[in-house]
């Protein structure tokens, strides 16, 4: 599984930020960011909750790696 941020959507709420910190991050401008496409194992279960709960649906869980939507590279800071 991969986890990715659709920055287009994020409005900077910082659940996944709560729920999974060493997964996901928010930068300068507040918007969040995936550190890593693939959390170790024990993080999954914050992954999810945190996919679950987004206000916006920015946080983006894929079985096999490909986008469920198309969404620019999380890891890309904005201007």
């Amino acid at each position: 599984m991969r986890v990715r941020i659709a920055r287009d959507l994020c409005v900077g709420a910082g659940q996944c930020e709560r729920l999974a910190p060493g997964v996901f991050a928010q930068d300068d401008h507040g918007l969040s960011r995936a550190l890593t496409g693939t959390p170790p194992a024990g993080q999954w279960p914050g992954v999810h909750e945190a996919a679950g709960l987004c206000p916006v649906g920015a946080v983006l869980v894929t079985e096999d790696g490909t986008a469920d939507r198309a969404a620019p590279d999380d890891r890309r800071e904005t201007p």
